[in-house]
């Protein structure tokens, strides 16, 4: 191989060579000797080469930053969030160092492998990462073929918590009736609004009067910094409905609606949504008065903080508050939500109608969680086998 010939400038006292960039275009590199400028002309030239074949041969950690800058805009923020922790955390740790086209169903499956331990909701939504990115890469030519064709919805199936009894309902109701929480778990209970849509919904999405009073979902809180963002763009198309609301909520609206003073529902003190740390505060309504361990800090008679421990149970009064400890059960938002679907199934209203009012997306996602609510053994269904099936008699 000929010797590489620099050109010495004088003036600099610095040895030049010059080579194309990745734009085609020449430029120069400079050494103080030709050995030093032989080593950065070399390292220059990889670095052009890399360059220049990585946009036909990424590797899948770039692609997926790629997929994700394309296809994510119209999307919530939300839904971004949980695409981008799946990229960071599953797919580019165990193949974002690898290129594109070297990776085969192997490498897809093993890759899986770890992700198998993690909820239902995170495995799936990995195969479908995967799936997307290497389809987008067929369609542009940089693979021939996706590896992750073949794979299948999988993962560890949340154990879903059980709905409150209607006595447990009752002493949910009681225990927080005049308190911050009231309108926000009624809410829950009898219109079924996931959390963020409760802390989104105004007064003009809000009907009370007429035979078949309704609130319409619209909106929805998502928080950023422990600030509360309002969105018109909810989780899904889906989500955008219209709940016909039972009298216990329409009480309970009229009188909220009767001393609000803000356009929101839920609010806080100024009259804007709530941030996240005052929604914290709202749902220590409901813990202060469950039975259980707590530790909370206050003073001691030289005014010192010091963290004090105490087991509140059932029945006694609260010695700070006036209250007592009615709450022996688990709440959460969402089992107010799993509450209000599964008194509709237990009620007998069909499927597609329970989908519509849940805000599910598919029929799918209400059967797989609430199918075992459904009459479906010999004795529930016998009437009506017999009844499709009963000999009709001739007409003389």
């Amino acid at each position: 191989m000929p010797r590489e010939k620099f050109e010495y400038v004088e003036r600099l006292g610095l040895y030049r060579k010059r080579i194309k960039d990745t734009d085609g275009k020449y430029a120069a590199i400079y050494g103080k000797t030709p050995t030093e400028l032989s080593e950065k002309v070399r390292s220059a030239r990889r670095a052009v080469e890399d360059a220049s074949t990585s946009a036909g041969d990424p590797t899948l950690a770039a692609y997926a930053d790629q997929w994700m800058e394309l296809n994510t805009t119209g999307i919530t923020a939300a839904t971004k969030r949980d695409y981008q922790y799946i990229v960071d955390s599953f797919i580019k740790p165990a193949l974002g160092h690898r290129k594109m086209k070297e990776i085969a169903p192997d490498d897809i499956k093993a890759a899986m492998l770890p992700v198998s331990t993690k909820s239902a909701s995170v495995y799936n939504k990995t195969v479908m990462l995967y799936k997307k990115i290497f389809e987008e890469a067929v369609e542009n030519d940089i693979v021939r073929k996706s590896p992750c064709a073949k794979l299948k919805r999988g993962g560890v199936k949340a154990q879903e918590k059980p709905a409150l009894t209607p006595e447990q309902v009752n002493t949910l109701v009681e225990a927080v009736r005049g308190t911050v929480a009231y309108a926000f778990v009624m809410i829950g209970l009898y219109s079924g609004l996931r959390r963020e849509e409760i802390l989104g919904l105004k007064w003009d999405c809000v009907h009370l009067s007429g035979d078949a009073p309704y609130i319409a979902v619209k909106r929805a809180v998502r928080w950023e910094s422990n600030q509360p963002i309002v969105e018109d763009k909810l989780k899904s198309k889906a989500a955008s409905r219209s709940i016909p609301i039972p009298p216990q909520l329409v009480s309970c609206l009229s009188e909220e609606k009767a001393k609000s003073k803000s356009d929101f529902v839920i609010s806080n003190r100024a009259g804007g949504p709530k941030t996240q740390t005052q929604f914290k505060n709202l749902w220590a309504a409901i813990t202060a008065r469950s039975v259980g361990v707590r530790t909370y800090t206050t003073k001691d008679k030289t005014g010192k903080k010091v963290k004090v421990t105490v087991e509140q149970k059932l029945g006694e009064k609260c010695q700070r508050h006036n209250f007592y400890y009615t709450i022996d059960f688990e709440v959460t938002p969402h089992i107010l939500r799993h509450t209000y679907i599964t008194n509709l199934f237990l009620s007998g209203v069909d499927l597609k109608t329970v989908q519509y009012l849940a805000g599910h997306s598919t029929v799918e996602m209400s059967l797989n969680t609430y199918t075992h609510l459904m009459k479906n053994t010999p004795e529930d269904l016998i009437g009506e086998i017999k009844k499709a099936f009963e000999v009709k008699s001739e007409v003389k």
